[in-house]
């Protein structure tokens, strides 16, 4: 398994730099700043970033399986460096993303590589504070930046990444969707809407301290801590999960409805059993967005034969948990709430992004 490595050899000028050139980045930044941040190694990557290295390799691992995930973004690296219709993430959290869609395949993430697309005008200490970010990350997550590419360009206004992740999954298992069958239980992780409050909590945050206290807001911010889904893969591994999905853009209610779409089949869920902190009910009451369609990484959705054995499991690893429903035959996606009856639709535009429509209208 191979792909293209942190090769820079071209002699490309960040803005500030004499003639403002696009390209590669100079080869000394590329070793300052890009290359002299990783520091996690794993044994799988037998030859990773470097320069002069076009490809990584990996170790074949008998009785395993090769999984690939790619997932791209409009970069966050400081407030207001987006585009106002771009929700924007950082790299860190794009590389949790990969991670994430690994594990729900029941996979474990070894390496990233990210490509890299930036502005002319981004400065060195960025493109460096960047990349010690995702390398904080994957030391934290134990995996390799194994190599990727970086490159400026007149084409972009914000920086512009995708993130490839290599992992290494069990032959014969599989947890996706086609993992499902009607009537196991519907288990949910954590809580929903967890990715989009930490945004709003950070991009909105003059305007909730006016409603709320600075602990709430504070609080709320912080949920970036809660992105990762591997601990609750793990978990659920080990006991015997049938299917996992990652809920992500589109909210708990476009996750639900991906997991029973691709599987074929019906659901019946408590809407009033849904997770939500009270945190991303006061963010989205002062943003004006329903939380059951808000960013939603770090709830894992699970499904499985005893799905109170599963939660009891994820609880004793100290992972939140809480059994929604079942899945059933036939195609009705049923959400009840109390006496009242509702029919599951398929995904709407994430709110994040509606109230980024907002603000343009109104301007």
């Amino acid at each position: 398994m191979s792909t293209g490595g942190y090769g820079q050899t071209g002699h490309g000028a960040l803005a500030g730099q004499s003639g403002k050139k696009i390209g590669k980045l100079p080869e000394n930044v590329m070793k300052r700043s890009v290359l002299g941040q990783i520091r996690t190694k794993r044994e799988e990557v037998l030859s990773g970033a470097g320069i002069g290295k076009d490809c990584a390799i990996f170790s074949p691992c008998e009785g395993k399986t090769g999984v690939v995930c790619v997932q791209e973004a409009v970069l966050r690296i400081a407030q207001g460096e987006v585009p106002q219709e771009e929700a924007g993430m950082s790299l860190a959290e794009l590389i949790v993303k990969c991670t994430n869609n690994l594990a729900a395949g029941g996979a474990r993430a070894v390496a990233v590589m990210p490509a890299l697309f930036l502005p002319q005008a981004l400065e060195e200490e960025q493109i460096r504070a960047l990349m010690a970010q995702a390398q904080e990350k994957c030391q934290e997550l134990s995996i390799e930046l194994a190599g990727g590419q970086t490159r400026l360009t007149a084409a972009v206004s914000a920086p512009l990444a995708t993130v490839t992740a290599y992992g290494i999954g069990i032959e014969g298992e599989d947890h996706t969707v086609k993992a499902a069958a009607p009537g196991q239980d519907v288990i949910l992780s954590k809580w929903i809407g967890l990715q989009g409050t930490a945004h709003m909590a950070e991009r909105y945050r003059e305007r909730l301290l006016e409603r709320y206290p600075a602990w709430l807001v504070e609080e709320a911010a912080g949920f970036k801590r809660y992105l990762s889904v591997v601990p609750e893969a793990e978990v659920a591994i080990r006991f015997g999960v049938c299917a996992m999905h990652d809920a992500s853009e589109g909210g708990i209610l476009g996750a639900l409805w991906e997991l029973v779409e691709g599987a074929g089949m019906g659901l019946m869920a408590d809407l009033r059993k849904l997770p939500l902190r009270q945190e991303t009910v006061e963010v989205c009451e002062c943003c004006g967005i329903n939380p059951y369609e808000l960013l939603s990484g770090g709830c894992l959705i699970m499904t499985a034969w005893d799905g109170q054995g599963l939660v009891k499991a994820l609880k004793e690893a100290g992972i939140p948990a809480v059994a929604i429903g079942q899945l059933t035959e036939g195609k009705d996606r049923i959400l009840t709430n109390g006496e009242e009856i509702r029919y599951l639709d398929r995904p709407k535009r994430d709110g994040i992004y509606q109230i980024t429509r907002k603000e343009r209208e109104s301007k």
